[in-house]
């Protein structure tokens, strides 16, 4: 995982150190080690895209988002990575629903400058298992971030990237942003004891590092938030902490050193009902249930 930063990590980090998550080494028949391809899509119609409605948390980055539907008197939802929780890693099955959380997020506006300091009510949804996402719901409406501060939330793309498109990795810990391509698709994505499905691997501009878990992925074409930066594969290793494996339909492993991924969010708009609640039963969604 692009892991969240502490104290001693940070000065590894200042010192040039990388990313990280966590996970148990899988079986598979076969491993390769493979360079990642480069993407030549082009960004001749990219819209501008900065920190405008990205948050730092005291370990990882995240960002103010709406669902399509949601509405300005909606309490406004930060999303993150469930690495990223307080209260620790969630375990492999574990869902975290409805919890209450008191956590501050710093609000920063498009010159990665902070303009305030927004708070959780609760825990909306977070887990490691299938993606790694945490979703906290806010005291404050979208309305009222925008009157107070001037900010827009960022809307959650209700369809599914594609290959090639290009992307900015917008971190609010390092008040950072990375350019890179959607290189494709991991079918599985293994990392100690959690597994992830079908998550975006960046071609290798986007060189993460520890405190971005949990930045946005911005479509530049849309400006639209299509996955959550979570993981790079460090040292080369097979499937083990802060070594992600790509595992495809037929149990073939392959690892790229060097390389980083995001979770897909389109995933999660079908759950948000109106009024920005979590509804893991409506139609559609798929996220895991407690």
């Amino acid at each position: 995982m692009n892991k969240p930063l502490t104290g001693a990590l940070l000065s590894l980090l200042l010192l040039g150190a990388a990313a990280t998550p966590a996970v148990a080494a899988p079986t598979a028949p076969s491993t390769t080690t493979a360079p990642t391809a480069t993407s030549t899509a082009p960004e001749a119609t990219a819209l501008a895209v900065d920190f405008a409605g990205t948050v730092a948390l005291s370990n990882c980055s995240g960002s103010v988002v709406r669902a399509p539907g949601s509405q300005p008197n909606d309490l406004a939802l930060v999303l993150s990575n469930g690495h990223c929780l307080e209260s620790g890693f969630p375990a492999a099955g574990e869902v975290v629903k409805d919890r209450p959380s008191s956590r501050s997020f710093s609000l920063l506006n498009s010159a990665g400058s902070k303009v305030g300091t927004l708070r959780a009510s609760k825990i909306a949804y977070a887990t490691m298992t299938d993606t790694d996402i945490s979703i906290y719901q806010l005291t404050r409406t979208y309305a009222q971030i925008q009157s107070q501060y001037g900010i827009t939330a960022l809307t959650l793309d209700g369809a599914r990237p594609a290959q090639g498109s290009a992307i900015k990795v917008v971190s609010g810990y390092w008040k950072r942003i990375y350019s890179c391509n959607v290189d494709g698709f991991a079918y599985r994505l293994k990392e100690g004891d959690w597994t992830w499905k079908d998550s975006v691997r960046y071609t290798s501009a986007c060189n993460t590092i520890g405190g971005t878990s949990g930045s946005p992925v911005v479509d530049t074409a849309t400006g639209k938030v299509v996955a959550v930066n979570n993981t790079g594969n460090e040292d080369g290793a097979r499937c083990t902490v802060n070594n992600p494996c790509e595992v495809d339909q037929n149990g073939n492993v392959t690892v790229r050193q060097g390389i980083n991924y995001a979770q897909q969010t389109y995933i999660v708009v079908p759950c948000i009902a109106p009024g920005n609640k979590i509804d893991l039963n409506r139609p559609g969604c798929v996220l895991p249930k407690p």
